[in-house]
């Protein structure tokens, strides 16, 4: 596993990038519907050494054929809608009978296709297709581009910067996280009101797991709230589906870019750092005083620790009470 720089750069870029494209933002460089398939032609040419070329631009409109490449024998669909139906239709379509000895690939370029890879799908003309491999988002490129050696990333890394970065690197996409720190700097902390819904111990034996020492005064001091911080995720799923997943999810991805460079009281407070900035630079972020941001922060924080989402727990660790 090699997370560098220049993964963790491809990384945000993608990811930003699925994200516009799924609220059908228009990209100077990149539009849903034709430059994406562009974009992906020369992104996979460089990341797996195909020869993909735009089947389009010799033949308009071919149904369920994206892009194409003759010399390795590769039909590609891209697509921002990612159902079993949509590939059961591309598979059906008659033309693919020119091109039986070829492999078909999918490529959801907006959502998670993890539920996908485990399906069969009806493929009446028998091409080549095995959907645990061939059914490609950004996430599973990702695994891909993690695995390679520091030149290739950097490679992929100058490619990415020189199609997007320009692009997406200076916009400021709405954030869940920044969302939640709204709601929570309207709340009043001083209301040390606790419905005893953890188990001190067992947070001080994953305190004392992960070597936590200056960080144990921050979780003790704000463990107490994780009953308030469960009831406004549940009033902010409300708003929308697993909208505190996104949350915790965020937090948890400072916790891995940063977990292989440090560790202790070093890492729990990079992560609060990072967090802060990452709120700091987001579009909703309604500005609050520097001390009212960092509490909040802090107790998300110590929230993600409790919900084991950040640092290793102890054996059998429970945080709930029984």
């Amino acid at each position: 596993m090699n997370r560098t720089p220049y993964f963790d750069y491809i990384e945000e870029n993608l990811n930003l990038l699925a994200v516009r494209i799924n609220a059908r933002g228009k990209l100077n460089i990149l539009n849903l519907h034709v430059h994406s398939e562009n974009f992906y032609l020369h992104f996979f040419n460089e990341l797996f050494g195909w020869k993909l070329e735009n089947l389009n631009k010799s033949q308009q409109n071919v149904e369920a054929i994206d892009l194409i490449d003759h010399t390795n024998k590769l039909i590609i669909q891209i697509s921002a809608t990612n159902t079993k139906t949509k590939i059961e239709s591309a598979l059906s379509k008659n033309v693919l009978k020119k091109y039986t000895a070829y492999h078909f690939k999918f490529v959801s370029i907006s959502k998670d296709a993890t539920n996908l890879r485990k399906l069969t799908f009806t493929n009446p003309h028998n091409l080549a297709f095995v959907p645990k491999d061939d059914i490609y988002d950004t996430a599973s490129i990702l695994n891909d581009i993690i695995s390679l050696n520091v030149v290739k990333q950097k490679q992929v890394y100058q490619f990415i910067q020189e199609e997007l970065g320009n692009e997406i690197d200076i916009v400021k996409l709405d954030s869940n996280l920044a969302s939640v720190i709204n709601i929570l700097s309207k709340e009043d902390w001083d209301n040390t009101e606790n419905p005893n819904q953890i188990n001190s111990f067992e947070i001080d034996r994953k305190i004392n797991h992960n070597n936590l020492v200056n960080s144990k005064l921050i979780i003790d001091d704000y463990c107490m709230h994780y009953g308030r911080v469960d009831k406004i995720y549940t009033e902010f799923d409300a708003l929308g589906l697993n909208k505190s997943s996104s949350v915790l999810g965020n937090i948890r991805k400072e916790y891995i870019k940063a977990k292989g460079i440090l560790n202790d009281d070093s890492l729990f407070f990079e992560i609060i750092q990072k967090v802060k900035e990452k709120i700091q630079t987001s579009a909703n972020y309604v500005q609050i005083p520097i001390d009212e941001l960092e509490l909040c922060v802090n107790i998300l924080v110590v929230d993600a620790f409790i919900r084991c989402k950040i640092f290793e727990n102890p054996k059998n660790y429970n945080y709930a009470t029984t």
